[in-house]
């Protein structure tokens, strides 16, 4: 079974433009897209709608900071926090460009803090060096590659 992303995305735009990059550069992952804090809690804890299906942790959370009813800040905070999901790679991809959403991130336990690139072709290229590093290079700790 291929490595699944998961993008937490509330701006169809913006989406679009990533699950299009990823397509250029061919990363062929699944992509799971969820569209605000709350989903993402609850798909990643298996909860809410996701209760009833064995979920498969991603191998990567692609993360905006800007979500309804629960911000990106408080996802990080929560997954840091639970033994399930506290290892995962979370990437802070965002158009927030603030100083303090950076050093909150980081201290929170962000694995790295990426700005949207606003032309397309600069997008295809981080999208390209997020999906090699964190899906090709990157070695998962043993617990994550065991995981449900």
């Amino acid at each position: 079974m291929s490595a699944v992303i998961l993008l937490v995305e509330d701006n169809p735009t913006d989406e679009k433009l990533t699950l299009r990059a990823f397509q250029k550069c061919k990363v062929a992952n699944e992509v799971v897209v969820v569209r605000d804090g709350a989903e993402a809690i609850d798909y990643l804890f298996g909860s809410g709608p996701y209760s009833s299906s064995v979920v498969q942790l991603p191998a990567l959370v692609l993360l905006d900071l800007k979500l309804p009813r629960i911000d990106g800040l408080e996802v990080l905070r929560r997954v840091r926090a639970h033994e399930r999901t506290r290892l995962l790679p979370v990437v802070v991809l965002t158009a927030s460009k603030e100083d303090e959403d950076v050093s909150r991130c980081y201290a929170l336990g962000a694995n790295a803090y990426v700005r949207k690139p606003v032309d397309f072709v600069e997008f295809v290229q981080a999208a390209d060096t997020i999906g090699v590093f964190w899906l090709v290079l990157n070695q998962r700790p043993p617990e994550l590659a065991a995981a449900p």
